[in-house]
């Protein structure tokens, strides 16, 4: 069976999803379609391959949803940059009709899960395939750190927020913090502070089987949010754990392993062109 995601807000994405449906069942596959939103497991567990139609917010949620299933991504990029995607609505056909055929290789990429410590009691479970970033609110006041990794104090860190980042979000917020670039398929993960005051200002690689605690103490508003949406407001003394989570998402490539390469630099191109 083949699940096909359209993201509810762009107005390409439902008819394509429809195309792509008529496209699946005249060549005898079993198909449904939905938009994309957090009630699918269902669906999904009894799913071959998600098919996602959107921009890069759209794939981190499919493959999210994909990831404690086990189901492969193949995603459609209909946003403005698509640094995650796999086709276009110009060559879908060929390259799902290489998926299809078998002529693709897996792509498994890291994720991270978190939760809150808070008087003794685990607050929340959240799943992260770019980044956990545990940040101040609206009220442009510091946030007070305590890092830990493997239970050993590193550093003390005073900042805006601090950024834990997978290698696939080391090219996103992680990045524009200062952060280097890791491969998609590296195992490591990265921890940047966002705009540290007076401590430290350099980024962290960690490898894959560490846990980073934070403890984190302020006097206004602060929270944690993966991936950009997700997320639990936090109260002063609060710990954040995170740690690697237990599936790794899935991505269908017809491309070889330097896509990444000349897609980064493709992605830089025309962000200076804008």
């Amino acid at each position: 069976m083949i699940g096909i995601l359209h993201h509810p807000k762009v107005p390409t994405a439902e008819p394509l999803a429809s195309q792509i449906e008529a496209w699946l069942t005249e060549r005898g596959y079993t198909t449904w379609k939905s938009p994309i939103q957090n009630e699918l497991d269902d669906q999904v567990q009894n799913s071959k391959l998600l098919i996602a139609l959107g921009g890069d917010g759209s794939i981190l949620h499919t493959a999210r949803l994909g990831a404690a299933h086990g189901t492969e991504i193949f995603s459609v990029n209909l946003g403005r940059l698509g640094f995650l995607s796999e086709a276009s609505p110009e060559d879908w056909q060929a390259r799902l009709t290489a998926v299809l055929a078998g002529q693709y290789r897996v792509e498994k990429r890291l994720m991270l899960h978190a939760h809150v410590e808070r008087d003794g009691a685990q607050l929340g479970n959240l799943t992260a395939l770019n980044e956990v970033v545990v940040s101040r609110g609206r009220q442009a006041r510091v946030l007070h750190f305590k890092l830990y990794v493997d239970g050993d104090l590193v550093t003390s860190i005073v900042a805006d927020g601090i950024i834990t980042a997978t290698a696939t979000g080391s090219t996103a917020y992680a990045l524009a913090a200062g952060g280097p670039i890791l491969p998609p398929e590296l195992l490591n993960f990265v921890i940047v502070p966002v705009a540290p005051h007076l401590s430290l200002d350099r980024p962290i690689v960690l490898h894959e089987e560490a846990t980073v605690t934070i403890h984190v103490e302020f006097d206004h508003e602060a929270s944690i949010t993966a991936d950009g949406s997700d997320s639990i407001d936090l109260v002063n003394g609060d710990t954040v754990v995170i740690t690697r989570a237990p599936h790794q998402s899935l991505f269908a490539r017809v491309d070889d392993p330097s896509y990444f390469f000349r897609r980064l630099l493709a992605r830089g191109v025309a962000l200076r062109r804008n």
